[in-house]
């Protein structure tokens, strides 16, 4: 009976895991369209002509000097950062969604190239050429929401039907074994899909490159949800049986 209810409990647990995980799928793939747009415009935009005195949709690129560069590591919650001075002094705060390749090299008194679009600044160069997106940029952001939204909905789908499983059948201890397979199956889908998110950008890859790997790996994960679920149902991981007791061997007959 104990068993049963711990069985019910986690699962409970499972479901609600998997329900969030499922709204935050859907609110990443609704931002989609408007991050392509976003990151189209970017693009498309032109240079402007003089320094922008108000926020513009054209692009000025403004050099600034390195006045502090914090990488943050370890630090749950905060993203690297860096303080930019204008050569009038004023102070310009900017963060990065990761530290390479630009961040992890900042020392005070370097100089840097900032793109200031909207208002913002989206990216910045380094002396020598390389280029990193702030937490302003809009380039590479559809590919993330992309991928976060594979990563959630295919967690969420797999962590919602093995919860509601074990749930519905927790005094069944082969259904609630193969339940288990395939919550954890999900996560593991969830997590080939931040993997391959980040080698995409790790390689600048297009975002058909997340669902052609991602597909692949995922469809060999649902196979293998399938077989193990069966053989689950099938008690193939369940014991033989109770090993059989050992017995003291008897005492031997008194001597004459």
């Amino acid at each position: 009976m104990k068993s049963a209810e711990h069985h019910g409990l986690r699962a409970v647990g499972w479901v609600l895991i998997a329900v969030v995980a499922l709204g935050v799928g859907v609110a990443m793939a609704v931002g989609i369209p408007g991050a392509l747009e976003r990151e189209r415009e970017y693009r498309a935009a032109p240079a402007c002509a003089t320094v922008p005195v108000a926020a513009s949709g054209c692009r000025w690129e403004q050099e600034f000097t390195v006045r502090n560069a914090a990488l943050n590591r370890g630090k749950r919650g905060k993203s690297p950062e860096a303080q930019l001075l204008l050569p009038s002094g004023k102070q310009w705060d900017v963060t990065f969604p990761q530290t390479e390749p630009v961040v992890s090299e900042m020392a005070p008194g370097d100089k840097v190239v900032g793109v200031i679009w909207h208002g913002q600044v989206v990216e910045v160069q380094d002396a020598d050429g390389r280029r990193q997106q702030t937490s302003a940029g809009p380039v590479g952001r559809p590919e993330d929401r992309f991928g976060g939204t594979l990563a959630c909905l295919s967690f969420g789908v797999m962590g919602l039907v093995g919860g509601l499983w074990a749930l519905f059948a927790r005094s069944n201890r082969r259904h609630t074994k193969a339940a288990s397979v395939v919550r954890w199956h999900g996560v593991g889908m969830g997590a080939t899909a931040i993997l391959t998110l980040w080698a995409r950008a790790a390689n600048d890859w297009p975002m058909w490159a997340i669902t052609a790997i991602w597909g692949t790996i995922a469809l060999l994960l649902l196979a293998s949800t399938v077989a193990f679920s069966l053989a689950a149902l099938r008690g193939d991981f369940e014991d033989d049986g109770p090993a059989a007791p050992t017995t003291a061997p008897p005492p031997p007959p008194p001597r004459p």
